[in-house]
């Protein structure tokens, strides 16, 4: 899958036209719950990472990233996948995924329960499968593995920035839980 962040690493906007296009337009994203399943599909285990927001402040946090001009959201969900839980993670994607919601983020708070101080965004929202080593990679500072029970808990959700609680939550009872 490298090959696919090196094709598609020529399609970012530079910063100043990054900043230009969050000023006029919303953003596309992908947000990426990852699970364990067992032998018989029951979820088992929620993914979660640990991460430093630009401001200094650590939370919990799904995967998450911008699809790219010309990207299929399937090449971008794998993509965000592989950045963030390392290539041999072993992501089940179905040919063509369906998302469980779809999250609009907006700059001011209290508009949806999504916040993104920089820009409107709409998100994707998917639970993935994986099945192989997953490590946290470039800016997360751990992975951690919860049970429905634990990721159920109202304190977990709420250590998660931007609203990102309420997609989790809404996993869940994707989920059956």
């Amino acid at each position: 899958m490298s090959d696919l962040f090196t094709e598609s690493s020529s399609q970012w906007l530079s910063r100043d036209e990054l900043e230009a296009a969050r000023e006029r337009l919303p953003m596309l994203y992908v947000d990426a719950v990852p699970v364990r399943v067992d032998e018989t599909g029951t979820v088992t285990a929620f993914g979660l990472l640990l991460r430093v927001s630009g401001d200094g402040e650590i939370s919990r946090a799904l995967i998450s990233g911008r699809v790219l001009y010309q990207e299929r959201v399937r090449t971008a969900l794998l993509r965000h996948l592989e950045k963030d839980l390392g290539p041999l993670a072993l992501p089940k994607l179905p040919a063509h995924p369906q998302p469980f919601t779809v999250a609009e983020y907006f700059p001011i708070r209290g508009v949806t329960p999504f916040h993104d101080a920089r820009q409107h965004a709409v998100s994707l929202a998917y639970v993935v499968p994986v099945e192989g080593d997953c490590h946290p990679q470039q800016d997360a500072l751990e992975l951690a593995w919860f049970t429905p029970e634990q990721a159920a808990d109202p304190e977990v959700q709420q250590a998660m920035a931007g609203g990102q609680g309420t997609l989790l939550r809404q996993a869940l009872a994707v989920c059956g839980f």
